[in-house]
């Protein structure tokens, strides 16, 4: 034998005590079941996490490496888009990305800083 909801007409078991379809009680004197939802936090896709890796190495590193080539200091202005990565991730509201992005500005400012050291002491 099936139980039929009253609230939506739904044909639930026998044993059912809540309808499984809009979870009103079935039995009289049964009270709604409280829900509770979680969001799962989004999966962090560490293949991108890598790569923003490389770009901030790259970007903020790189007029160190130019300078050690060229020892020519207007090279080394590009560091700076070395910041734009970390700054972007920094934002964000997963906690793990934005840890990331606080290590890599980090980063950043060590690459940042040696090739103005050596922009400046030629």
């Amino acid at each position: 034998m099936t139980r039929k909801c009253n609230n939506c007409g739904f044909e639930n078991q026998d044993d059912y005590d809540y309808c499984a379809k809009c979870g009103i009680p079935l039995v009289e004197g049964a009270k709604p079941k409280q829900f509770y939802v979680y969001r799962a936090q989004p999966r962090v896709n560490k293949r991108n996490l890598l790569i923003s890796y490389l770009v901030t190495i790259f970007l903020s590193w790189g007029g160190v490496i130019l300078w050690f080539i060229s020892k020519a200091s207007s090279f080394t202005m590009f560091t700076f888009f070395g910041f734009f990565m970390p700054f972007y991730l920094v934002q964000s509201k997963h906690p793990e990305i934005k840890k990331h992005g606080i290590i890599q500005l980090i980063i950043s400012l060590l690459g940042v800083g040696l090739s103005f050291y050596l922009m400046m002491h030629k």
